[in-house]
């Protein structure tokens, strides 16, 4: 008796399907791939026509470079592929696509039709697909211009379990016209064109400058977005970093406005958003989300594409360089932004300074911002000091502290010094104007070239000694404390065997860790400035970072927590009453603070009122 095996090879067909099931999730990953291959073959103009939100029709029509029969036979079949031919050209991909595994997955669960020509054809070829193991693979001659048109009819029609998952019309074409939108943004030098049951949605066409680049990006995200935004420019060991990174006043309650693209691909990167996330954590206001349009550019070889057949996630092979750059540029972008006034606003250069272009308003450029640390950018309230203020700056008393001199503001010594100071403007106005006088003891009203400032004395004077104690600690390096008793940390294995391979790191963030056991940790030192941490918490929070990123930046949130509650509680309080000249000390200060615009919580310091909105409430002009 024969003995039959249970093992059996799956049909061709059934194989398609199952691929399918990765990568066509609904009718937004249909176009996902076919305007990726149009963009492939070198399209200068897509179009998008989608039916009933992608279930009765998807046709993506673009004049690339087109395909003769021979190549639309090929190109259904599974891991059939014009992209790559070697395992080194997998290992520096440049390309969109290179799994071959899109059209014959999406002609297995839809009625499919290719048309497409070449440039140097007399005629198109079409081919027809209907998802069934009969299906013959023969292109005939039909008539096309150069370039190729793809159409989706009856997506899943053939799989019901995969049909029933999809939602209704309106909710499947919002996937569809996101996912266009984040394709447009990455290639802005393409024309795309977006219809629903025809008619038009989108109509983009190509920007080859700047200028017409920020036009459609106002188009797609509003001009609301580009009036807050920096725009960024940077390079470093063989990185590029350029894009819109939004001011924190323009933080979103959910992260729906974060486009990140890395070598021309839109992906969803968890080091990437961490680097983010961490750059924009010091000016944001709680549970408020950043917002950015940025393009990674680096050498093909150093990032893995092949992770997901998706393609949506990428493996950096020297993740921490990425994570570092990342951050460091925009958090310094960030921290070059002095008071944001559109003539104010900075545009950030390969070598990491800032110049201020007021070339709409005639003005002269606006000086370099005074570094955070050295003479006399360092911090000129020491630590000590600042905790000494707890229970008395400021107690809703006018009297300074004792020893200060009277009528002089406290936190804020010797603002003239010898650093540079912030221009004034052509009018003989510094940016933040001159002090007029004080509201309720809690806002300062100065008045600028523009019109009216307002300024919340004790935000803005918070940001001041916050960042006077970060550039203390900077300068200083962070002070520990050795623990009578260690502290126990019961962690898993593998974390033991991190700590023990970092405990360099743990060092330079003032903790000495030891490994006591094959899941024990003893914490024998911590920073002074954490004492009566939940020190346990903290060292398993690093330990998860540090396994998920590489790099852990807990530590050093908790230290400037410490610095913002002192920053909080040494900075001068509401309804203390302040002279014009303590007013305009203060002001000239915030000039040259980073992260002036929020204090230590992320709420806003300081807004303008221009002429013409004062003009407008009170009818002046009409």
């Amino acid at each position: 008796m024969e003995n039959r095996g249970r093992i059996r090879q799956l049909p061709p067909q059934l194989v398609n399907q199952i691929a399918a099931g990765e990568i066509i999730e609904r009718p937004a990953s249909v176009v996902k791939e076919l305007v990726e291959n149009s963009l492939d073959a070198r399209a200068r103009q897509v179009e998008i026509d989608i039916e009933a939100g992608g279930k009765r029709l998807i046709r993506v029509r673009d004049d690339g470079e087109g395909m003769g029969p021979l190549d639309l036979t090929i190109s259904v079949q599974r891991h059939a592929t014009s992209k790559i031919h070697s395992l080194d050209d997998l290992e520096r991909i440049a390309s969109l696509g290179f799994r071959g595994e899109a059209l014959p997955s999406i002609a297995s669960v839809s009625r499919l039709r290719m048309t497409s020509r070449s440039g140097d054809a007399e005629h198109g070829w079409r081919l027809d697909l209907t998802g069934t193991p009969e299906q013959v693979l023969e292109p005939v001659p039909a008539p096309h211009p150069t370039g190729t048109t793809i159409e989706i009819r009856d997506l899943f029609y053939n799989t019901p379990a995969r049909r029933k998952f999809l939602r209704a019309e309106r909710t499947e074409f919002r996937h569809v016209n996101e996912l266009v939108r984040r394709l447009a943004m990455a290639r802005p030098d393409v024309a795309v064109t977006l219809r629903h049951n025809q008619k038009e949605v989108l109509q983009l066409p190509s920007a080859a400058d700047m200028t017409q680049q920020e036009r459609r990006l106002a188009e797609l995200l509003g001009r609301g977005f580009l009036e807050h935004a920096l725009r960024l420019d940077a390079e470093a060991t063989g990185l590029s970093l350029r894009g819109w990174i939004g001011l924190p006043t323009y933080a979103r309650g959910q992260a729906d406005m974060q486009y990140l693209y890395v070598n021309g691909r839109m992906v969803r990167d968890r080091l990437a958003g961490h680097a983010l996330r961490r750059a924009f954590e010091d000016v944001l206001f709680k549970d408020r989300h950043a917002a950015y349009v940025l393009y990674l550019d680096i050498a093909p070889e150093e990032v893995d594409v092949n992770v997901h057949p998706t393609k949506h996630e990428v493996r950096f092979r020297e993740s921490r360089l990425v994570y570092d750059f990342l951050f460091s540029r925009v958090h310094d972008a960030l921290a070059e932004v002095r008071p944001d006034r559109e003539e104010w606003r900075p545009t950030v250069h390969s070598h990491g300074s800032t110049s201020h272009g007021r070339a709409h308003h005639g003005h002269p450029p606006a000086p370099s911002p005074r570094p955070a640390s050295g003479a006399q950018g360092g911090l000129q309230l020491p630590v000590a000091e600042a905790r000494a203020l707890y229970g008395r700056e400021g107690e809703g008393t006018e009297a300074p502290p004792a020893g200060h001199a009277p009528g002089r503001f406290t936190a804020l010594p010797d603002v003239a010094g010898d650093g540079p100071q912030p221009a004034e403007d052509a009018t003989g106005a510094p940016p933040l104007g001159h002090a007029l006088a004080q509201l309720h003891g809690v806002y300062v009203l100065a008045q600028n070239e523009s019109g009216l400032v307002l300024v919340d004395m004790h935000a803005a004077h918070e940001r001041i000694v916050y960042e006077r104690l970060k550039a203390q600690l900077r300068r200083d390096g962070v002070q520990s404390q050795p623990l009578l008793v260690p502290i126990k940390v019961m962690v898993t294995p593998a974390e033991a065997e991190l700590a023990e391979a970092r405990q360099d790191l743990f060092r330079q963030l003032g903790m000495e860790v030891d490994r006591a056991g094959p899941d024990m940790l003893l914490v024998r030192q911590v920073p002074v400035l954490l004492q009566g941490t939940d020190v346990e918490r903290l060292v398993r929070d690093v330990l998860g970072e540090l396994n998920l990123h590489g790099k852990s930046g807990r530590i050093e949130e908790a230290v400037n927590h410490v610095l913002a509650t002192m920053g909080c509680h040494g900075s001068v309080r509401a309804h203390r009453r302040l002279t014009v000249p303590e007013m305009d000390a203060l002001l000239r200060e915030m000039e040259r603070t980073p992260h002036i615009g929020q204090c230590n919580h992320g709420r806003p310091t300081w807004t303008q009122l221009a002429m013409d909105e004062l003009d407008g409430l009170f009818l002046r002009g009409q």
